[in-house]
């Protein structure tokens, strides 16, 4: 600024701003700062309009200027030697990035009681070392050094070794903990028929849950081979058609194959337990269960995502009943979810009679809804060739851990949030 009220001064006190500019050897970017200087300080009338600069006397030398000539003379000033109008310039000038600035810390140390009295004393100086290197011990050094002790109470710089997502952890050891109480591990195809995903498990396929905002539903290819299953294709159609040989009256509608050939991503992990059910290594009795990925269109907020973990079991054998069902429920509550209390509550799904709802309450957190239970409807187990008693649930795993570890927001799940990962502890 200093340089275009320089060149003002010359070319008369007034000149267009471009020109005074060009006088000064500003570029542009730099007479648009030096401008809003000159009109900041007073020293010259800035005419935006007719982009004019007006000058009625030169202006005096400032505090910032008479700073930076003692700094070109001196070369280094401390803070503490400026006076009250110099330290305001220097602010000035360090807000602008005109000065560079380095800061030094300055520490004074005085003898204590002790150390007076030791000194009188008399102190013996002695060297003292931090590692016993081979150099010392080859030349007999180590007999004259003093080794420092070692302070374990001393701060350390903290470490971050790499370690498994608690989740995912969790996960793994649900995994082992049910393989060790005899369950085999049932898994099956992201990309499922709807077969498997509705029909199998008697969802009329005009069912609410069946629409679009429901599932996900593949564009291409948009069809699945049925072929495989004719024989449980054709039961499970006149199941839903007219109850078949069940009992049932069914659904009393039109049953549709090429509805039941269409691909969706997998909504509910029991389209597993179909599967399984239908399988020719099933074991009668037997114990199964799934901790897969299922896929929903949902809003994303601290209780729900679009796509989310379930854990799927089923115990099959002859007489089995609720009873039963409802203690393994409790057991998965209090042992894995390390819950305080469990209630169960009358629940309602088209694939299961009766059916139940597990909420689970832990001091401190609340209560939370895990999910849903019940016995296989006939409709379901005997058109894929099962005639005995099939206790099934599906858990929301995901909130399962939530209050296992006190998470109160689902999306903690899946982040990648460095810092909330490492203050995570290993369980």
């Amino acid at each position: 600024e200093r340089r275009l009220v320089k060149a003002l001064k010359d070319m008369g006190g007034e000149a267009p701003m471009e020109e005074a500019g060009e006088a000064a050897g500003l570029s542009k970017r730099l007479l648009a700062i030096a401008l809003g200087w000159i009109s900041r300080k007073g020293w010259a009338a800035v005419d935006r309009k007719e982009r004019v600069l007006r000058m009625p006397i030169e202006p005096p030398v400032g505090a910032d200027e008479r700073l930076l000539a003692s700094l070109k003379r001196k070369g280094t000033l401390t803070v503490e030697e400026l006076d009250e109008e110099m330290q305001e310039a220097f602010k000035l000038l360090k807000g602008r990035r005109i000065l560079e600035v380095d800061e030094e810390t300055f520490r004074e140390l005085e003898l204590t009681d002790e150390g007076w009295r030791l000194l009188r004393k008399g102190v013996k100086v002695v060297e003292e070392v931090t590692q016993l290197t081979p150099n010392l011990i080859v030349t007999g050094r180590w007999r004259k050094v003093r080794l420092r002790r070692y302070n374990i109470k001393a701060p350390v710089s903290k470490v971050w070794p790499g370690k498994k997502h608690p989740y995912l952890r969790f996960l793994d050891e649900l995994r082992e903990r049910l393989v060790a109480l005899g369950f085999k591990e049932m898994t099956g195809p992201i990309v499922e028929l709807s077969f498997f995903n509705c029909d199998a498990l008697y969802m009329p396929q005009n069912h609410p849950a069946r629409e679009v905002h429901d599932m996900y539903f593949i564009k291409e290819p948009a069809y699945g081979n049925l072929k495989p299953y004719e024989d449980a294709l054709r039961n499970v159609k006149e199941t839903h058609e007219n109850g078949w040989t069940t009992g049932s009256t069914g659904w009393g509608y039109k049953f549709s194959t090429l509805e039941a050939s269409r691909l969706v991503l997998r909504s509910q992990t029991t389209a597993l337990s179909a599967r399984t059910l239908l399988s020719k290594e099933l074991e009668i009795p037997g114990k199964y269960f799934a901790i897969a990925r299922c896929y929903r269109p949902d809003v994303v907020d601290r209780t729900h995502l679009t796509e989310f973990n379930q854990v799927e079991g089923i115990v099959l054998g002859e007489d089995l009943s609720f009873r039963d069902l409802l203690g393994i429920l409790e057991r998965f509550a209090v042992e894995i979810a390390e819950a305080d209390r469990v209630r169960f509550r009358p629940g309602y799904f088209p694939f299961t009679e009766p059916s139940v709802e597990l909420h689970a309450y832990r001091e401190g957190y609340g209560w939370m809804e895990f999910g849903g239970a019940g016995i296989f409807r006939p409709e379901v187990t005997l058109p894929l060739g099962v005639d005995v008693p099939v206790l099934a649930w599906g858990l929301g795993v995901d909130r399962i851990f939530m209050m296992k570890t006190n998470i109160d927001d689902i999306r903690y799940l899946f982040t990648q949030d460095l810092e909330w990962l490492r203050g995570r502890g290993v369980i």
